[in-house]
């Protein structure tokens, strides 16, 4: 039986009288997680990454040809669908937009990861039952080609030791009333909506059964950028428990902060299972943004919003994502020659890198290209053409892994501050938990350091160190008070190899 079929048994999918919100998913025991090993890097590194945007959920200002037969107002994913020729239009675009060239590109340039927005209705050759109900019912011949694509992308990235971010950018009903979200209507009509609410925890039941089992897919994106209303905590709250019951709680699920960072940092920060959050940050689109330059919106970022930043990443726990960046600036009315334009972009980028390196897990630029003219804003190829994106965006260069000798001498250092600190402070240090903690850390930098698909470094750092606490507990009995001790070590080995062994 086939991952497609037997997905479908599970999720009852045979019958033509069922409708999406009458499919079922049999809750069955969750397999245990793997022990952690090289293959949960992809999912626990810093994340660097790239957006594929207009691959599948497409936007007519980055690709315009899909769109050449498209009714009006011609703007979304059901417009093309609904004009003539729409299977071949879309089939071309799929088996084109991204070449081998492309995936080369972003592994050459020190990506470790692309997020991947798709639309439920691109799940339908899997579960036909997705359709129903919605305004993409019609459309089944259009779009069941989609999915296997959809694998094959997978697959390619899994190819160059690239992670996949897979983005539910087009929910039923729209869920923020954007053209980005599958239809032109202007109308979130997905919470609130019980059909529509069904039919996305179907395809969310789906892809994470999927998903799941792909070692180099680093999590999957309940809903992107809905619009944010007392209804979605509890839909994210039950979309994750339906989740949960097919996964276990160590697949990264990752949710949309709805521009709500404040909130959402805590939300996600309190749960005791993998969950993100994730912020996009954009500066060209408010009357206050727009009034600003590159350089004044880099300092602005450097000064008073770090600090904000910072608390949100630390809500999360460190997880923390921007999902969507770029070096977009409204700068064509300012004056400003092509050149100074480029610089203010260039010192917006550097700041934003800054940021999201230093307190983050991981960014994703929007978008890899566009499909005519020059764009260095939004075109990650031309924007490190341009030299404003840096060519290379990856970890440093890793010498090889320390002789122990180093690393004692740097566990013994730890030890020594972290006993006089607290001996002095008040505390009453135990030398027997720092230390274990430290040299778990230390060996675990060195497997994200010295990763088969690249140089790699902890970006969850947190839900990594839960693990191995959980691990160092069950062999040695709890560590009741004294579990942050082993933790600080934990988190001074890792920083200590990454000192050590990247140049």
């Amino acid at each position: 039986m086939g991952i497609i079929d037997h997905l479908s048994d599970k999720l009852h999918l045979s019958s033509d009288n069922t409708d999406a919100s009458q499919s079922t998913f049999d809750v069955k025991a969750v397999t245990p997680a793997p022990p952690l090993s090289p293959d949960s890097v992809f999912r626990y590194r810093k994340q660097r990454g790239v957006n594929l945007g207009s691959w599948f959920i497409l936007e007519r200002w980055i690709t315009e040809r899909p769109f050449r037969n498209a009714v009006a107002p011609g703007q979304s994913d059901h417009d093309v669908a609904s004009g003539k020729d729409a299977k071949a239009i879309l089939e071309d675009h799929w088996d084109h937009w991204i070449t081998e060239d492309d995936w080369t590109w972003i592994k050459n340039h020190g990506f470790n990861s692309v997020r991947l927005p798709i639309g439920y209705y691109h799940l339908c050759l899997a579960i036909p039952d997705v359709l129903k109900k919605t305004e993409f019912e019609p459309f089944y011949n259009v779009y069941c080609g989609a999915w296997p694509r959809i694998q094959k992308a997978i697959q390619a990235a899994q190819d160059h030791g690239l992670g996949v971010f897979v983005d539910l950018h087009a929910a039923p009903g729209s869920q923020n009333g954007e053209s980005h979200s599958g239809l032109s209507t202007g109308k979130a009509n997905l919470l609130g909506n019980s059909s529509n609410m069904q039919t996305t925890s179907l395809a969310l039941r789906f892809l994470a059964s999927y998903l799941a089992t792909k070692p180099n897919v680093v999590g999957l994106e309940l809903l992107n950028e809905p619009k944010n209303d007392n209804r979605l905590q509890g839909f994210y709250d039950s979309l994750i428990q339906q989740c949960r019951s097919i996964t276990g709680p160590h697949f990264p699920i990752y949710v949309s902060d709805a521009w709500d960072t404040a909130h959402y940092s805590v939300y996600a920060g309190g749960k005791p299972d993998f969950v993100v959050v994730d912020h996009h940050l954009y500066r060209c689109f408010t009357p206050e943004d727009k009034a600003l330059t590159g350089v004044q919106h880099a300092q602005k970022l450097r000064n008073e919003f770090a600090g904000t930043f910072a608390n949100w990443c630390n809500a999360a726990r460190g997880g923390l994502v921007v999902g969507e960046w770029s070096a977009a600036l409204d700068d064509w009315n300012k004056g400003m020659s092509d050149t100074e334009r480029d610089r203010n972009k260039r010192e917006f980028v550097a700041a934003q890198l800054e940021l999201y390196n230093k307190y983050s897990a991981g960014w994703w630029f929007w978008t890899l290209k566009k499909g005519d003219g020059w764009d260095a804003g939004w075109s990650a190829k031309d924007a490190v053409t341009a030299q404003i994106l840096p060519g290379w965006v990856g970890s440093g260069r890793f010498k090889g892994t320390p002789a122990q000798s180093t690393k004692d001498k740097a566990m013994t250092q730890g030890q020594n501050a972290h006993t006089s600190y607290w001996n002095a402070n008040g505390g009453a240090p135990n030398p027997q938990v720092y230390s274990p903690g430290f040299s778990q850390g230390w060996d675990d930098a060195i497997i994200f350091l010295s990763h088969c698909s690249g140089v790699s470094e902890l970006g969850f750092l947190a839900r990594w160190c839960d693990r191995r606490k959980a691990e160092y507990e069950q062999s040695h009995g709890s560590l009741g008070a004294a579990a942050w001790e082993w933790e600080h070590g934990f988190r001074e080995g890792v920083a200590a190899c990454q000192q050590a062994a990247l140049g």
